[in-house]
């Protein structure tokens, strides 16, 4: 079900334009998203060239206006495809004044198009759908098709950070990054009784913990 467009919703988003990136969210034909080519200078943007992390799928930014507070020498880009959820996380950085944060209400088959090669480092991807029917699995965010869109974006080394709470999605997502070629590491099966340190934890996090389900974690990085 198409989500109800939100009361006020250009007049909010227009009040914290200087925390969104500009950009073309109206094509839906993913296989011309190669012929769009408006990448961004990072440099510009921010006004520095500290090292550049993404969140794709950043919902209601709670994730990452925290990640971006504790770490102020990263710049951050956060996207997200659905405006009517990008807004609210537009808000929380414009009330925590946060210099380092910016956004994108962008699919993820778009950010080759804007996003340059080789300059993100890490790639967070936390809660993403699972999309359990089988039928669907092409749309899941750790896809293999997706894992090399996130190859050119990604520095040498370059690191995906994810967080799931549903089992076989992870286990997909293993089998998907051995089968790109990533190396995976730091797996953990119950991150929140594991001794992680720096957790931060989203909205759906403290749903699915507090319903007692374990949450999964892993990083996987470029060989």
């Amino acid at each position: 079900m198409r989500m109800r467009k939100k009361k006020y919703l250009d007049e909010r988003l227009g009040s914290c334009e200087e925390y969104l990136i500009p950009t073309d969210n109206e094509n839906r034909d993913f296989s011309k998203a190669d012929e769009i080519e408006c990448l961004i200078s990072t440099e510009e943007i921010f006004g520095n060239s500290n090292p550049l992390h993404l969140e794709i799928g950043c919902g209601k930014g709670q994730f990452i206006t925290e990640l971006a507070k504790r770490n102020p020498d990263i710049n951050y880009i956060a996207v997200e495809k659905v405006k009517n959820v990008i807004v609210a996380a537009c808000e929380k950085a414009k009330q925590e004044e946060l210099s380092n944060l910016r956004f994108m209400a962008l699919s993820a088959e778009y950010l080759p198009s804007y996003i340059p090669k080789n300059s993100v480092e890490v790639i967070y991807l936390n809660f993403s759908c699972p999309f359990p029917k089988a039928k669907y699995a092409r749309h899941r965010l750790t896809h293999r098709y997706f894992l090399e869109i996130y190859r050119k974006l990604l520095k040498e080394n370059g690191e995906v950070h994810q967080k799931t709470d549903n089992m076989h999605f992870f286990e997909f997502s293993i089998e998907e990054y051995s089968a790109a070629d990533y190396k995976i590491k730091n797996v953990s099966l119950d991150l929140h009784n594991s001794n992680f340190e720096g957790n931060i934890v989203t909205e759906y996090e403290k749903r699915f913990s507090d319903l007692g389900q374990p949450i999964y974690r892993l990083e996987a990085a470029l060989k």
